[in-house]
């Protein structure tokens, strides 16, 4: 089969292909319904024109967006992905309103309509705009709640802690209140803030509610902190709230500390006085204090009277330490001192007394030297100086110590009693009476050496040639004992005799010094 020029075959007469049409005339309201509907993010403008093509890559681009900003984040979407999605809305406008300049519409009757449609549709990405904007406040206030749930576990979980482990925790927790109280003010979280405050601090304070006052000091001193960080507004009277407590708190354990002996009082009604001094807990301080003496005062005549005495003078010293002023009550409180230190110096006789009746000779000795030193005008001095001597004599001879000396003096059988030592000695005795005297050192002796003191015959005090230093005593029949001690001390231990007196004879003591031995 051939074709010839002219278009035949066979007979045949084939007509010529039709022309394409002609582009329609420019339009530029045309071209401006077309950039408009495309601006609806949705390619519309593609549709009319029919470049469908145009209008599928308008879908993913948008499709893109819409997977890269949903769920709605608090953060919003990302910057660069709203700068690239605008310019490709422009480029699509710009792009079809120079296809649909010269193309003819079709779907729709005029280009008039067009527009208007695409005016009406531009409220498509503006609902999208303000929907999502809602859904990201909504997932903000969700983010928001989320801190504040996670503040509120650990509120919970410290409070199943002791104060100083869950410590930090609160911390945190009470950070966080405040971030969402001042950060965010109108958020549903914030206007949660103020409940959850109260929770935080009954919490807090649990120790106080369960009564436990010493563990209740800390958490609620803590509290006081608080508005130095928290809004005022989000705290309402929860600033005051912790004042009241610790007051008694305060009072209520150190009163405990008094009543069982212990030293932590003077602390907390130190804190209570200082800090809140007219409360009605302050006072409550003094007659607390005089209560606590008096029970030391009556416990001086009890078993341990020692004891009673080292707790008054604690009391003394530690009462005079209380900063009493700002709650007026410095005079009561050192007349609390002052009858405190005056009992523990009388009570220290029932010590003494107690400590010789106990064998403890060398306390008995220090308490009733110092008590006689310390009460110069009590009925008890003279019997205690007494005591001081017998127990002195025990130290070296324990037999002296069986019975508690009396104040009696003199008695029917002489003792002299002579110094053979070169060393000021000082004669103690105890038995029926008690007492001690001075003998100054004999100029003229020197010191025995240990044989000579076991020689046949051995007698000091027995050279006539010698002026030997004396005095003579007047005793009661029966056992006395004596020590001889040197006065120069030095390393040299003390003699002692045993002295049992009838009546018809005169005794002589003799004092002398053996070398390496003592006396």
């Amino acid at each position: 089969m051939s074709w010839d020029r002219q278009g035949t075959h066979d007979g045949f007469i084939v007509p010529p292909m039709p022309a394409a049409p002609p582009p329609a005339p420019a339009s530029p309201w045309r071209a401006l319904a077309v950039a408009l509907l495309n601006l609806s993010g949705l390619g519309l403008g593609y549709a009319v024109v029919r470049r469908w093509a145009f209008m599928a890559v308008c879908w993913i681009a948008t499709g893109i967006l819409l997977v890269v900003a949903l769920p709605a984040d608090p953060d919003g979407v990302p910057g660069t992905a709203v700068v690239l999605y605008l310019v490709f809305l422009a480029l699509a406008a710009a792009h079809g309103a120079s296809v649909g300049l010269r193309t003819r519409l079709a779907l729709l009757p005029s280009a008039l309509v067009a527009a208007v449609l695409g005016v009406v549709l531009l409220a498509v990405p503006a609902t999208g705009v303000v929907l999502y904007d809602g859904a990201r406040d909504e997932a903000t206030e969700q983010m928001l709640l989320d801190r504040l749930d996670r503040a509120d576990e650990l509120v919970e979980k410290s409070g199943k802690q002791g104060f100083s482990t869950g410590e930090a925790g609160y911390r945190r927790a009470l950070a966080a209140y405040g971030a969402l109280a001042e950060d965010h003010p109108g958020s549903r979280a914030a206007r949660r803030v103020p409940d959850r405050l109260r929770t935080y601090y009954t919490t807090v304070a649990a120790p106080y509610a369960l009564k436990d006052y010493c563990a209740a000091v800390p958490p609620l001193k803590y509290l006081r902190t608080v508005p130095r960080t928290m809004d005022e507004e989000a705290l309402g009277n929860l600033a005051d709230w912790p004042d009241d407590r610790l007051a008694t708190s305060l009072y209520e354990c150190a009163a405990e500390s008094l009543g069982s002996g212990g030293d932590g009082w003077t602390t907390q009604f130190g804190e209570l006085l200082s800090t809140f001094p007219k409360s009605a807990q302050a006072g409550k301080v003094e007659p607390a204090v005089r209560s606590a003496v008096d029970t030391a005062v009556k416990s001086v005549g009890g078993d341990d009277p020692c004891a009673a005495v080292e707790d008054l003078d604690g009391l003394a010293t530690q009462v005079r330490g209380l900063p009493g002023e700002e709650a007026g009550l410095a005079d009561a409180l050192g007349k609390d001192a002052d009858r405190a230190s005056r009992s523990a110096r009388s009570g220290a006789y029932t010590c003494g007394v107690d400590q010789y009746r106990d064998k403890k000779f060398s306390e008995a000795v220090t308490t009733m030297n110092a008590f006689a030193k310390d009460n110069p005008r009590h009925k008890n001095r003279a019997r205690a100086q007494k005591i001081a001597i017998a127990a002195e004599v025990a130290q070296t001879v324990p037999a002296a110590g069986k019975r508690l000396p009396t104040t009696a003096s003199g008695g029917s059988i002489s003792v002299t009693v002579k110094n053979d030592s070169p060393d000021d000695i000082t004669v103690l005795y105890t038995g029926p009476v008690t007492g001690s005297f001075k003998l100054k050192a004999c100029g003229s002796c020197t010191s025995y050496s240990l044989g000579s003191t076991l020689a046949i015959g051995f007698e000091p005090c027995s050279d006539s040639g010698k002026n030997y230093p004396q005095r003579t005593i007047r005793l009661p029949v029966g056992t006395t004992y004596f020590v001889h001690k040197s006065r120069s001390g030095l390393g040299k231990s003390p003699a002692s005799d045993t002295a049992k007196l009838s009546p018809g004879y005169i005794y002589t003591e003799c004092a002398y010094t053996t070398t390496g031995l003592g006396y």
